[in-house]
C-alpha cells in the first residue's frame, strides 16, 4: 500500500499554509493513482499521487484549469486546482474536495453543452492541443491541424493504430473511409473533456454536474457525447438537456462509431483480450458506412 510520506505531508501543509491535518482518509476506486481526503480545520482537499515517470497529474492540472475557464458554475463544476507538487519524482495534485450527491443529470447535460458552446466562441482556429498529454496512461500527442479529419486521424487515431498488435486490417482504407465521412460534417470546435465516461462525472451540491479526470483537447464537441455512449451510465435527461442547447446533427451515429474507435483501440492497446475483437467490430462497421 502506498502512503503519503511525512515529507509529502509537510510540503502539502506548507503549500497551503496549514497546520498538520485533523484527519487523513485513503480513497479507493482508481487504478492509476493513489488518493486521499485530507481534512484541515476549515476545509478538506483531495490529493492524488502518481509515482510514474510520466507527468500524468501535471497534465490533469493543466486540463482542469483550462476547463474551468469555460464552465458555467450555475450548472457545472470541476474541482479547483489548489496545487501541484513534485517531490522526489512523485507527483502530488491537490484539488478542492467536492461532496457527491444524487445522480440527477439535468444540469450535467446542460452544463456540458454550455461549456462546449462557450469554448467554441473563444476557440483557436485549429484542432489539437498545445501540450503532450495522456488518455488513461497512454500518450495523447500534442500538435495542431486546421482540418478536423486530419487532426483526428493523425494526432489521435493513427498513433493508437500504430501500436495495435494486429496485422489483418488495411489501415489505409480505414483512414480514407473516416476522412470521407468527416469531410461531409461541419464540426463545432470546442474544448472537450476528452475522457467523458460515467466514472469521471457526478452530481454535486444543488444538483450541479461535476466533471473531473479530463484528457482535454480542442475537437469536434461530439467526441464527448460519443464517449458517453460507449460505456453507458448517462440517462435520458442528460441527453435531453444537452440537445436543448446543442441539437443533434445529422450523421451523428456514424461519427459516434468513428470517434469511439479511438477509445476502443486505446483499451485494446492497454488490456488486449476482448477489446481486440471490439476493435475489429468497430472497423467493420465503419467500412460498411
Amino acid at each position: 500500500m502506498v502512503d503519503l510520506s511525512q515529507t509529502e505531508l509537510s510540503e502539502i501543509c506548507n503549500h497551503l499554509r496549514e497546520e498538520f491535518p485533523k484527519n487523513i482518509t485513503r480513497i479507493y476506486g482508481g487504478n492509476i493513482h493513489t488518493a486521499w481526503k485530507i481534512d484541515f480545520l476549515e476545509y478538506s482537499i483531495f490529493v492524488k499521487k502518481n509515482m510514474r515517470q510520466k507527468r500524468l497529474l501535471e497534465f490533469e492540472a493543466h486540463c482542469l484549469n483550462n476547463l474551468i475557464k469555460f464552465i458555467n458554475p450555475k450548472n457545472l463544476i470541476s474541482p479547483k486546482v489548489l496545487g501541484y507538487l513534485l517531490i522526489n519524482n512523485n507527483e502530488l495534485l491537490l484539488l478542492e474536495w467536492i461532496d457527491f450527491k444524487n445522480n440527477n443529470q439535468k444540469k450535467l447535460g446542460q452544463g456540458l453543452a454550455e461549456m462546449h458552446l462557450r469554448s467554441h466562441k473563444d476557440n483557436p482556429t485549429r484542432y489539437g492541443y498545445s501540450i503532450q498529454g495522456f488518455i488513461g496512461e497512454s500518450n495523447q500527442i500534442n500538435g495542431w491541424d486546421s482540418k478536423w479529419s486530419n487532426c483526428y486521424i493523425k494526432l489521435r487515431l493513427e498513433p493508437q493504430l500504430n501500436s495495435l498488435k494486429i496485422n489483418y486490417i488495411d489501415f489505409n482504407k480505414l483512414k480514407k473511409k473516416i476522412e470521407k465521412v468527416l469531410l461531409d460534417h461541419q464540426p463545432m470546435n470546442s474544448l472537450v473533456h476528452g475522457d467523458l465516461w460515467a466514472g469521471n462525472v457526478a452530481t454535486g451540491d444543488l444538483g450541479k454536474g461535476v466533471i473531473f479526470d479530463p484528457a482535454c483537447w480542442w475537437a469536434d464537441c461530439e467526441v464527448d457525447i460519443a464517449m458517453t455512449r460507449l460505456f453507458g451510465g448517462f440517462n435520458d435527461e442528460f441527453y435531453e438537456e444537452y440537445y436543448k442547447v446543442l441539437p443533434i446533427k445529422e450523421g451523428f451515429e456514424e461519427r459516434c462509431t468513428i470517434y469511439n474507435l479511438y477509445h476502443v483501440v486505446n483499451h485494446a492497446n492497454m488490456f488486449g483480450g476482448l477489446y481486440l475483437n471490439q476493435v475489429n467490430e468497430y472497423i467493420q462497421r465503419i467500412m460498411d458506412f
